[in-house]
C-alpha cells in the first residue's frame, strides 16, 4: 500500500523575516523597506512563500494587507524560529570569540580520582562559559581517542605511545597495595605484584580502567587475577579491606586519603608499572588546552 506524501516546504530564513515585517507593518511597501529590498522583489517573494506553503497568508486591502489565519500560524512560528536563529548566531558568536567552549576530556582512573579534580575545578572557575565532557578510559584507548579526534585532551600514564602528541606533565602518583592494619602484608617495606595474587581482591566495578589494567598483567605471569568483589568507588574499596574481605591495589593519593580515618596499611609495589606519571596529551596546540594543562600544575 502507498501513502501519498504531504507538501515538502523549504523555509528560506530571509522570506520569513520579510513576512514578520509585512505582517508587522500591515503593509508590503513598508515590510519590504524594513528588509532593504525592492516592493517588487518583496511582493515575488511574499508570492514564492505563499506557493511554497500552498495557502495565502494575506487579505488584501486597499489599504495594505490584514493576516489571514493561515498567515496567523505561520507568523506564530515565524517569530520563534527567527528568535532561535538570533539565539544561534549570539551563541556561535561567543564560540568564535573564544567566550565559549566544550572540551571533551578523556581521563584515566587514577587521575580522575586523585589530582583531576581539583584542576577542573580551578580551570572551570577561570573559565565559566566552557563545560567538560569527562569520560573514564584506558590510556591506551585515549591515545587512540586523541589521535583519531574523538576528545580534545587525554590524561594517560604508564607505557603508552605518544608520538605525534603534545605532552604535558600533569601529576605524579603510583599504585599501593592496601591492606588491613594487621595483615600480615603490613609490615612489609614492599611487594611485588605477583606476591598480591594469593590474596582476594577488591576492585572497581568491571569496565573500570584500573579493574581493566590488573588482569592481563597477571596472565603475563601465568596466574589468574578473579576479583571477589567489584564496588563502585575506591572508598567501598577500603571499607571492604579494613574489614578483612580482601586487599585492593589503589593509587596513593586515593588510598591515603581513605587511610586517615580507616585502620589501613599501604604497601608500595616494586613493579614499574605502579608509578604513574600521568601526562596530558592532545593533537593541536589551543589557549584552552594550554590553561587547563598549567590549572593541574597548581
Amino acid at each position: 500500500m502507498r501513502y501519498a506524501r504531504g507538501p515538502t516546504m523549504h523555509f528560506d530564513l530571509f522570506d520569513l523575516r520579510l513576512f514578520v515585517f509585512v505582517a508587522e507593518e500591515s503593509n508590503l511597501r513598508r515590510g519590504a523597506e524594513r528588509a532593504c529590498i525592492s516592493l517588487a522583489a518583496a511582493s515575488t517573494r511574499i508570492k514564492q512563500l505563499e506557493d511554497n506553503i500552498g495557502a495565502k497568508l494575506f487579505y488584501r486591502k486597499p489599504q495594505g494587507v490584514e493576516l489571514n489565519p493561515a498567515g496567523e500560524a505561520l507568523l506564530h512560528h515565524a517569530r520563534k524560529v527567527l528568535q532561535q536563529v538570533d539565539h544561534l548566531k549570539i551563541d556561535l558568536r561567543d564560540y568564535a570569540q573564544g567566550a565559549k567552549g566544550h572540551v571533551r576530556v578523556l581521563a584515566n582512573t587514577t587521575s580522575i580520582t586523585s589530582a583531576l579534580p581539583s584542576a577542573l575545578a580551578s580551570f572551570l572557575a577561570q573559565h565559566k562559559d566552557v563545560s567538560i565532557d569527562l569520560h573514564e578510559r584506558l590510556s591506551q584507548e585515549i591515545e587512540m581517542a586523541i589521535h583519531e579526534a574523538h576528545a580534545d585532551i587525554g590524561l594517560v600514564a604508564g607505557n603508552v605511545d605518544t608520538q605525534g602528541l603534545e605532552v604535558r606533565d600533569f601529576v605524579a602518583d603510583e599504585l599501593v597495595v592496601v591492606v588491613p592494619a594487621r595483615h600480615p602484608m603490613a609490615a612489609l617495606p614492599r611487594m611485588d605484584f605477583v606476591q598480591t595474587l594469593d590474596e582476594p581482591h577488591i576492585s572497581l566495578a568491571e569496565g573500570s580502567a584500573l579493574a581493566n589494567f590488573l588482569p592481563p598483567l597477571a596472565r603475563q605471569m601465568g596466574r589468574n587475577l578473579e576479583f571477589r568483589i567489584q564496588v563502585s568507588s575506591f572508598e567501598s574499596i577500603c571499607l571492604l579491606v579494613e574489614a578483612g574481605v580482601g586487599i585492593g591495589i589503589l593509587p596513593r593519593s586515593s588510598a591515603a586519603r581513605h587511610a586517615r580515618t580507616l585502620k589501613l596499611a599501604l604497601v608500595p609495589l616494586t613493579d614499574a608499572w605502579a608509578q604513574r606519571e600521568t601526562k596530558i596529551v592532545n593533537r593541536a596546540t589551543g589557549e584552552t588546552v594550554s590553561r587547563f594543562g598549567r590549572s593541574g600544575r597548581q
